[in-house]
């Protein structure tokens, strides 16, 4: 029996609590692997659940925080055009994940200004690697055609170490959508430390997150 049939999926981040799920049938771990779920579930965004993914309740004893915080990385959509097309950007809710960087260093240039040459590499190149971006802080658009969205199911990875990576367009409730953010895929946090809550902005690299996986 399919407890997840009869809705759609969804999720609601709880105000200083978890992320409520309703409706998912495909939640994945970072081996993209299935997790068994129920038709809802909570889980943790706090960090500090002793039962990762799932919510244990820690956030209510560790004083857990849904807020933005003000020194958080501005909201501002940046479009850098080139000869074919033009590469936009949201740093406000990159992920860093790095597929951009290590993937095509020639477009995406770490420590160089402007950090992204839109004619480092052939269209198709760029086009493929925006694709990459599990967060939707970069697309790309040529000839009337914006890159970035795919046709995909809803689904959730639990990425090792890092942010619930969400794909297929599961909607999102009460949350503050950044310039150009895509509604398809979008990364939330789940150790707690986003200046930028739900969404993940790397921080998990700053604080040496550990998921116990």
């Amino acid at each position: 029996m399919n407890l997840n049939s009869d809705k759609k999926p969804a999720i609601s981040p709880a105000p200083n609590g978890p992320y409520l799920v309703t409706g998912l049938e495909d939640l994945l771990d970072s081996k993209g692997q299935r997790i068994s779920t129920k038709a809802s579930f909570a889980l943790c965004r706090c960090g500090g659940s002793s039962n990762k993914p799932f919510c244990d309740g820690t956030h209510a004893t560790i004083g857990f925080s849904s807020e933005k915080r003000p020194e958080r990385t501005p909201d501002n959509l940046e479009s850098y055009p080139g000869e074919e097309g033009a590469v936009h950007d949201n740093r406000g809710i990159c992920a860093h994940a790095g597929h951009c960087t290590n993937g095509l260093p020639e477009v995406f240039r770490l420590r160089k200004e402007p950090w992204i040459d839109p004619d480092g590499a052939e269209p198709e190149e760029i086009a493929k690697t925006v694709e990459h971006c599990p967060s939707g802080a970069l697309g790309y658009s040529i000839g009337g055609r914006t890159y970035g969205d795919q046709e995909r199911p809803p689904s959730v990875l639990v990425t090792k170490n890092g942010p619930y990576a969400v794909t297929g367009g599961v909607p999102l409730s009460e949350v503050e959508w950044a310039e150009g953010a895509s509604r398809e895929h979008y990364t939330l946090c789940r150790c707690g430390a986003s200046k930028n809550k739900p969404f993940c902005d790397g921080s998990h690299w700053d604080i040496d997150f550990d998921d116990g996986s």
